[in-house]
């Protein structure tokens, strides 16, 4: 296949894209319209002219616009694979960095909370709430096998191998992946409802188990919980109040933090309440965990955006300094928001 420059393929690609909306042949006015080319009709007919010796689209008829030829649809399946297959591996490489960044933070975070606060701490990794789906892509591994690629908000990416009997060409690869995504795209998976599921089914035609398969991974995108990531510090911090000190309820209190589901209790009841985004302050009685109903628990939720939220919260006597609590959650937020800001022209 010959090597296209930067221009070709811009043209090629905009010829192809306007002949699958409309089925019609695409002349050098129409290609012209394309805001991001900025060349002349003359430049855009002797582009053109030389992509159709170059057999990549064809003139059917004497002074009409040209279509697409097979060689042009393979190369434009073969360039829209490759550059997806670029932003997924971007994806996951970014969201590892991220991923290993944040725990290194967390770590440091909670540690200093405790030290600045005097009383037990803990901060959960941010997880992903009000799930959607942001891009799919299905590529073939080899004779029977099939890899679809689930991608969610906030970038988090899903891996599913998907059996099938025989191996797909591209074209129909393509029409696939052109049918998920335009399908289920910014769809959450409570609107994913049968009647879509049945119109994809239908579409899909002879490939309708295949549909079913990717419907899994998506289900289990969305819905996966990888169990909740708890960092903790200054547990020992409860034998410097004489009120919580008593061995039981030590005990109790440092085995909460230790097991931590609890914890974990307590953190999924304040992401799962949509109003309580700010800094709650439950007292004695008022807390959700047992163990704690001799203390003070302070909690605040930081959002990083895409629907990633996470959790801080600070354990301590009822006589803590709420002050001086409430100032350490408050600067604590501005600044998980900033470390973990998206970087331009990075999603996520």
């Amino acid at each position: 296949m010959h090597e296209l420059d930067e221009r070709k393929t811009k043209i090629l690609n905009a010829i192809i894209r306007n002949y699958l909306e409309t089925g019609e042949p695409v002349g050098s006015r129409t290609i012209s319209k394309y805001s991001d080319l900025n060349l002349s009709s003359a430049t855009i007919r002797n582009e053109m002219s030389d992509l159709e010796e170059l057999g990549y689209i064809l003139q059917p008829h004497t002074s009409a616009g040209r279509i697409p030829s097979d060689l042009g649809y393979r190369f434009y399946v073969d360039n829209l694979m490759a550059q997806k297959d670029k932003e997924v591996t971007e994806i996951k490489e970014f969201m590892i960095e991220r991923t290993e960044k944040m725990e290194q933070v967390l770590k440091q975070v909670v540690k200093l909370l405790a030290n600045n606060t005097n009383y037990a701490t803990m901060i959960t990794a941010p997880s992903y709430h009000r799930n959607k789906v942001k891009f799919i892509q299905l590529s073939q591994i080899d004779e029977t096998q099939i890899l679809a690629v689930v991608v969610t908000e906030g970038n988090m990416v899903k891996n599913k191998m998907i059996s099938v009997k025989e191996r797909l060409d591209n074209e129909t690869m393509l029409k696939l992946n052109i049918l998920l995504n335009s399908s289920l795209n910014g769809l959450s998976l409570e609107e994913i409802n049968l009647g879509t599921i049945a119109r994809l089914k239908e579409q899909a035609g002879i490939h309708s188990d295949i549909i079913s398969d990717v419907l899994d991974a998506v289900a289990a995108a969305v819905q996966e919980d990888e169990g909740l990531q708890i960092y903790t510090s200054g547990a020992t911090n409860i034998f410097k109040y004489p009120e919580l000190s008593d061995s039981q309820k030590a005990s109790e209190l440092i085995s909460a933090f230790e097991e931590k589901q609890q914890l974990a209790g307590l953190v999924n009841r304040q992401l799962a309440s949509q109003e309580e985004t700010g800094i709650q302050v439950y007292i004695g009685d008022e807390s959700p965990v047992e163990t704690m109903k001799d203390c003070s628990v302070v909690t605040a939720v930081y959002e990083l955006g895409d629907g990633m939220q996470g959790a801080i919260g600070i354990i301590g006597p009822k006589r803590m300094d709420y002050e001086n609590v409430v100032d350490n959650l408050k600067n604590l937020k501005v600044q998980l928001d900033n470390i973990f800001k998206k970087p331009e022209g990075k999603e996520g």
